[in-house]
């Protein structure tokens, strides 16, 4: 079995990192990100109203393998959010119940998996959100190993072990480990020019004016 397990070469981000980002909507994370460290649509949270802050405990499996993660959870920690390349392979799920379980009772606060999960009842009724491309009964084999905190990509979006990962209900995004401090303040003006634009919208204001936009014949 191939399988290649990196050491963490990083300082576990605390509570105190991961309050301040817990305020923040991943949609204005994107928006600042210009539009880029956005999950694809397909990974959808498992139960509505799911959301999570956490630090990229990241996995590249076989596809309908999911041996890499069993020893993953020997690697997690407390506020790891596993984030999981599965090959956005649906017709066999690599995280169920059991694994979950586990996961939980090592302190992990989110799991994102770019393929398919099952035990959608168990998965659902968990203090954990779980996001994935699919859901499936059908489980997995064991034996073609992975790779465990390396870089990965999870719904087409670059993830680098120890990197910033937020889930809401519109989806996941993730933060560069390098950029969290600088974009932290862009968010909040952000969130404050919105909440601008919503007051003015109450007293009538319309969206192309308060976006500047041209008038319509020189668009």
């Amino acid at each position: 079995m191939g399988l290649n397990i990196e050491e963490k070469t990083f300082p576990n981000l605390g509570e105190d990192d991961f309050a301040p980002w817990r305020e923040i909507p991943t949609t204005i994370i994107s928006d600042e990100l210009n539009r880029f460290g956005a999950m694809a649509a397909a990974i959808k949270p498992v139960r509505a109203g799911s959301a999570f802050v956490g630090e990229a405990l990241t996995v590249q499996v076989i596809a309908a393998d999911n041996a890499a993660l069993h020893y993953a959870m020997t690697k997690a920690w407390p506020g790891a959010a596993l984030v999981v390349d599965a090959g956005a392979f649906t017709d066999s799920a690599v995280w169920g119940g059991i694994l979950h379980r586990v996961g939980v009772k090592q302190g992990i606060v989110g799991v994102v998996v770019d393929g398919a999960v099952r035990d959608l009842a168990e998965l659902r009724g968990s203090s954990v959100p779980v996001y994935a491309r699919g859901v499936v009964p059908a489980g997995p084999h064991k034996g073609w190993g992975g790779n465990i905190n390396t870089p990965i990509q999870c719904g087409g979006c670059p993830v680098q072990p120890g990197d910033l990962v937020c889930g809401d209900d519109d989806g996941v995004v993730v933060v560069p480990r390098e950029r969290m401090a600088a974009l932290l303040p862009k968010c909040r003006v952000r969130i404050a020019n919105e909440q601008k634009w919503e007051r003015e919208i109450e007293n009538g204001a319309l969206t192309v004016d308060l976006l500047n936009l041209p008038p319509a014949e020189d668009f």
